[in-house]
């Protein structure tokens, strides 16, 4: 659990550098980074030169905090993120969280990739995140609480924002991407499911699984974000027809489905922000 000094230190060091206040805070997941080249008036700092950061080594994560403006909305985007399987700590993982939240950050966006264990749900679909299931066994907020960044026993009954989500479902009609409700479920990684672990959590309600996100969403909510989360489907996962996995295959997958998750997220930033008239949701 952070304190507020650990969290100050990278907050101070960026706030001398930056040349804009961000008002959304966007964590792309694997193979989902191209939308931070779209930022304009960019900065880029490298996570290891950013003090109290460590580097991403997952697969297609490209490791830069990235300050600008998203059709001039201020943004601060995560090219890359931290996974608990690279050995990280829940501490290391969800301190960027925390430091965009204090640059001034009032909405956070956060993307994956998953597999999908619902029948209804294709490869190079997007998943509008309802609810999720942490089945990671951890949990971000175990240690003293500093009630300077958050309620000792915040409340998630809705982690992501009704709001929000219905926005994206109106921007997912508009723009013709195909996008549904789901509940995603978190688990350590890195190996993938067996088939009876797919089967029990298909069971208990879950409709796509990945490694990540929750942590950061748990400490989202704690330090008062409103939330978006988005999930890209890059592959099927049905225990009885289940075969082995090819990353390289899911990364593409997930890349391929980068123009409707941009659209997905400019969409929402605009009309989160009240951008005027018809084009509210147009990329």
């Amino acid at each position: 659990m952070h304190t507020w000094e650990q969290v100050m230190v990278p907050v101070n060091w960026l706030r001398e550098r930056i040349r804009t206040k961000p008002r959304t805070a966007i964590v792309l997941g694997t193979g989902l980074g191209g939308l931070a080249g779209e930022i304009e008036r960019r900065q880029a700092f490298p996570y290891d030169q950013i003090p109290g950061f460590v580097q991403a080594t997952a697969t297609s994560h490209k490791g830069e905090l990235v300050f600008g403006e998203l059709d001039g909305v201020p943004v601060v985007a995560m090219e890359g993120r931290y996974h608990f399987y690279e050995g990280y700590s829940l501490d290391q993982i969800t301190l960027p969280v925390r430091v965009m939240r204090a640059l001034g950050a009032e909405l956070l966006i956060v993307s994956n990739a998953a597999g999908g264990m619902n029948p209804l749900m294709k490869p190079g679909e997007i998943v509008l995140i309802d609810d999720h299931i942490n089945l990671m066994g951890v949990n971000p907020l175990v240690g003293p609480n500093d009630d300077r960044l958050g309620t000792r026993f915040p409340d998630m009954c809705r982690p992501y924002d009704p709001a929000l989500l219905d926005i994206a479902e109106r921007a997912a009609v508009h723009f013709g991407v195909r996008a549904r409700r789901g509940i995603y479920v978190a688990l350590t990684g890195p190996c993938l499911e067996t088939r009876a672990e797919y089967r029990f959590l298909r069971l208990i309600g879950a409709d796509c699984v990945g490694m990540s996100t929750v942590p950061e969403v748990i400490v989202g909510v704690h330090c008062g974000f409103r939330i978006l989360g988005l999930s890209v489907i890059t592959d099927q996962c049905f225990p009885d027809v289940l075969e082995p996995v090819d990353i390289d295959r899911i990364i593409a997958t997930a890349q391929a489905a980068e123009p409707g998750m941009k659209a997905l997220i400019r969409g929402v930033l605009r009309k989160a922000f009240e951008r005027p008239t018809e084009d509210a949701v147009r990329g």
